[in-house]
C-alpha cells in the first residue's frame, strides 16, 4: 500500500483518529493549515480557554520585561525566537515540512513593539481579552505565519501531551520512541523555557505531533488584516463616540486623492487611505477585534468548513486517486534511465489518467476547480513521492524557486514547473523564468506542465505558446482537466 498519511505509516484506523479529534496529517508534505489562537479563545472547552490564557500570560511577561527597558539580545533569543514546530506537518513550508520558524527579525519586531501593540494588555476595556493576532494588524513585520508559529510553540506542551496519550493507546510500541523535546514549557521563576521527555510516534528520524482538528483553520486567522481593511467603514461606524468617529472619517477622506469627474478612487488608493487612518487611530483595531469576539460561532463554522475542504482535497480525493487510478497501474514502478525520462513518463501517465480515466475529478471541490497553484503543487507532490528519484519541491538556488527538481546524482537533474492556465503571469514564466531556473540549477532539462479547465483557458494558452513560438515544444505539456461526461472511477 502506498503510504501518505499518519494513519498509513502508523497502521491506525482512521476512525480512531476521527473519534480522538485529531487531523490525519500527511507525512510527505506540509498541508496548508495552522492553529488559529482565536479558536482557543472562542471555544467552550475549558482546556482550550486555559491555553488561550496561557498565551496571554506569556504576553504579559514579555511586555513587562520590554517595559523595563531594552531587552538584551540573549533575552530576545530566549523569549522570542523559536524554531518552527515542523513535527505537526502544517504550515507554509514548500519543501517537506521544514519552515523558517521565528527568527531574529520577528524577535526584534515583537520585543520593540510590545508597548504599542499590547498597550492595554490585561486592562482591556473595549475587548474581552488580549489576542496574539493583534501583532499581525500593525505594520511591524509580523505576519500570519509568525502568529501561527508563535501560537504552536506557546501551546506545544498541550500538543505533546495530546499526541503522547494517543500514541500510548493506539500505536504499536515499536513505532514510538522516548524523545527529549526542547522549549516545551516556560518556568516563570527561572524565566526560561524548559525541556521535557515524551513517548511519541517516531518516523524518518523524528517524532510526530498530532493536532486537534477543531483548532485548525486555513488561509487567514479569524482576526486578520484583510478583514480589518475590508470592514473599515462598518467597524468605524460601530464606534459609539460620535466625535471620535467623525475625526476618523474626516482624516480618512483627506487621505484619499481627489477623484476626477469621470473616475472614482481606485481600490489601491482606498486601501492606502485606510492603512494611513489605522496608523493614525490605532484604537480602530480594538473595535475591530471586539466585532470579531462577538462572532465566535462564525469563526468556528468558517474554520470547520476550511478544514473539511482541505481534507476533501488533500486526503479523501488524493487517497481515491492513488488507490483507484495509480496504485493498480505501473505508475509507481515506471522504469527510466534518466530523471528526464522518468519525469516525462509520469507526467504523460498523469495526463492519461486525468483526461481519459476521470482523474480530472481530483482537481474539483464542490464542482469548482482549484484556483491556487500551491494546492496543485501539493497534489502533485503527494501523488508523485513514491519515486526512487530525489523529488524536491520549490528548490531555490538563488534565482527564485522552481516547483520541482527531479534528480539522480549531481549530473542528472530535471526541473518541472506546474502551472494553472489561469495564471496571469503564465506568459512571463514561459518566456523567462524557466530559463533562469535552468541556469541556476545547472541543467538544460526542464518540463512545463499546464493544467486548464475549459476551452477559454486552452485558447489563452495556445495563443501564448504561438506568440512565444513554443507551440511545438515537446517539453510543454497541456493537461485537460475539463469536466467529462463519462462516469467516474473516483468518487
Amino acid at each position: 500500500m502506498i503510504k501518505i498519511y499518519f494513519s498509513d505509516f502508523f497502521n491506525i484506523d482512521t476512525s480512531d483518529l476521527e473519534n480522538y479529534g485529531a487531523f490525519n496529517i500527511s507525512l510527505i508534505n506540509d498541508l496548508p493549515l495552522f492553529i488559529d489562537p482565536f479558536l482557543l479563545f472562542g471555544s467552550k472547552k475549558e482546556e482550550y480557554k486555559s491555553l488561550h490564557e496561557k498565551i496571554v500570560n506569556y504576553l504579559v511577561f514579555i511586555k513587562e520585561k520590554s517595559a523595563k527597558g531594552s531587552i538584551s539580545e540573549a533575552q530576545v533569543k530566549s523569549w522570542f525566537l523559536f524554531p518552527e514546530v515542523k513535527q505537526n506537518w502544517f504550515g507554509y513550508s514548500k519543501v517537506g515540512n521544514n519552515g523558517s520558524g521565528l527568527g531574529k527579525k520577528f524577535g526584534n519586531s515583537m520585543s520593540s513593539s510590545m508597548h504599542i501593540v499590547f498597550d492595554d494588555l490585561g486592562k482591556e476595556q473595549i475587548t474581552q481579552s488580549s489576542h496574539l493576532e493583534k501583532a499581525g494588524l500593525f505594520e511591524i513585520g509580523v505576519g500570519k505565519d509568525n502568529i501561527s508559529d508563535f501560537t504552536t510553540n506557546l501551546i506545544k506542551s498541550y500538543l505533546l501531551d495530546y499526541t503522547q496519550e494517543f500514541a500510548l493507546k493506539f500505536i504499536d510500541k515499536s513505532l514510538t520512541q522516548k524523545v527529549h523535546v526542547d522549549k516545551v514549557y516556560f518556568d516563570y521563576e527561572l524565566e526560561r523555557w524548559m525541556p521535557k521527555e515524551y513517548i511519541l510516534p517516531f518516523i524518518f528520524g523524528d517524532y510526530v505531533i498530532l493536532t486537534p482538528r477543531d483548532i485548525l483553520t486555513k488561509d487567514d486567522n479569524w482576526i486578520n488584516s484583510n478583514d480589518l481593511r475590508g470592514d473599515f467603514t462598518r467597524i468605524c461606524s460601530s464606534i459609539p463616540n460620535d466625535q471620535f468617529r467623525q475625526e476618523i472619517f474626516n482624516y480618512f477622506r483627506k487621505q484619499l486623492p481627489k477623484p476626477s469627474k469621470n473616475k472614482k478612487n481606485t481600490q489601491r488608493e482606498i486601501t492606502e487611505a485606510v492603512q494611513k487612518t489605522i496608523r493614525e487611530f490605532p484604537e480602530i483595531i480594538k473595535w475591530f477585534i471586539k466585532s470579531k469576539e462577538e462572532n465566535k460561532e462564525g469563526a468556528k463554522n468558517i474554520s470547520r468548513q476550511k478544514v473539511e475542504q482541505t481534507e476533501t482535497i488533500f486526503i479523501h480525493q488524493i487517497s481515491n486517486f492513488v488507490e483507484k487510478l495509480l496504485e493498480s497501474t505501473d505508475f509507481y514502478s515506471i522504469p527510466a534511465k534518466s530523471s528526464y525520462e522518468e519525469a516525462l513518463q509520469r507526467i504523460e501517465f498523469l495526463q492519461q489518467v486525468i483526461e481519459k480515466n476521470d482523474g480530472y475529478r481530483l482537481f474539483y471541490v464542490e464542482g469548482n476547480p482549484i484556483k491556487r497553484e500551491e494546492d496543485l503543487q501539493i497534489i502533485y507532490r503527494l501523488t508523485w513521492f513514491a519515486s526512487d528519484f530525489d523529488v524536491n519541491r520549490e528548490v531555490n538556488n538563488g534565482r527564485g524557486p522552481v516547483d520541482y527538481a527531479i534528480s539522480k546524482g549531481a549530473n542528472d537533474k530535471t526541473l518541472i514547473e506546474f502551472k494553472l492556465a489561469s495564471n496571469s503571469k503564465l506568459k512571463q514564466n514561459l518566456e523567462n523564468q524557466v530559463k533562469i531556473y535552468e541556469e541556476a540549477n545547472n541543467t538544460k532539462s526542464s518540463i512545463k506542465v499546464i493544467l486548464y479547465f475549459d476551452a477559454s483557458e486552452y485558447t489563452k494558452v495556445q495563443k501564448i505558446l504561438k506568440e512565444l513560438k513554443l507551440e511545438k515544444d515537446k517539453n510543454i505539456i497541456l493537461i485537460n482537466a475539463e469536466r467529462k461526461a463519462s462516469a467516474s472511477n473516483v468518487k
